[in-house]
């Protein structure tokens, strides 16, 4: 056997195909990790939604898409507002204890929102996913009762909802309106998905 040196033209040969297979195999690697990556229109489908409420006026309700579901923003007028007091007795979770939807820190209170105004909720019933319909008209209406204070009623079943999307007692939705991380980015445009907090 003889230890002669390896000529010097295979030696760079061999160093230009190992490198042309490294680059090779990252070229091909690449898409490959990349597939792992969710799609755009799965970003889409999770990502916060800006949402410009300057335009809503005391009374209205704007319905904007997030995950699929429909939110809610209500701009609650000064009598709305006071029928949250003459209801905190009739709600079963007044305080948002419960954590079947758990509601974020910043929405533990009467109003269910960051400034009493405005309240931002999720329009699905947490009874089995209907859509509950507007009842804001004080007063006796068809399936309401005579002293309804105006709220949500979910067609379904009956479940009622105050303006706050706190259920009433002894209704078949176990639990209050879903209430979504969000943020004011400013007096006028709201961020719904995001909060920083969380």
């Amino acid at each position: 056997m003889s230890d002669t040196p390896m000529d010097a033209s295979k030696r760079t040969w061999l160093i230009v195909s190992g490198c042309a297979g490294v680059v090779g195999g990252a070229f091909t690697a690449v898409p490959f990790v990349s597939s792992f990556q969710p799609s755009e229109r799965a970003k889409a489908a999770g990502a916060p939604v800006e949402v410009d409420i300057s335009a809503v006026k005391p009374g209205e309700k704007i319905t904007v898409e997030w995950r699929g579901k429909p939110v809610w923003i209500l701009r609650r007028t000064p009598e709305q507002l006071q029928s949250l007091k003459k209801t905190d007795s009739e709600v079963a979770d007044p305080n948002s204890k419960r954590t079947a939807f758990p509601t974020p820190e910043y929405a533990r209170n009467e109003y269910r929102s960051i400034k009493p105004e405005v309240w931002v909720g999720v329009g699905i019933c947490t009874h089995l996913g209907c859509s509950p319909s507007d009842k804001f008209q004080p007063g006796p209406q068809p399936s309401l009762p005579d002293d309804w204070p105006g709220g949500f009623l979910c067609p379904c079943h009956g479940s009622t909802f105050d303006l706050a999307g706190r259920v009433f007692k002894n209704k078949p939705a176990p639990d209050n309106l879903e209430v979504p991380p969000h943020m004011y980015l400013s007096d006028a445009r709201l961020l719904i998905g995001e909060d920083r907090k969380g």
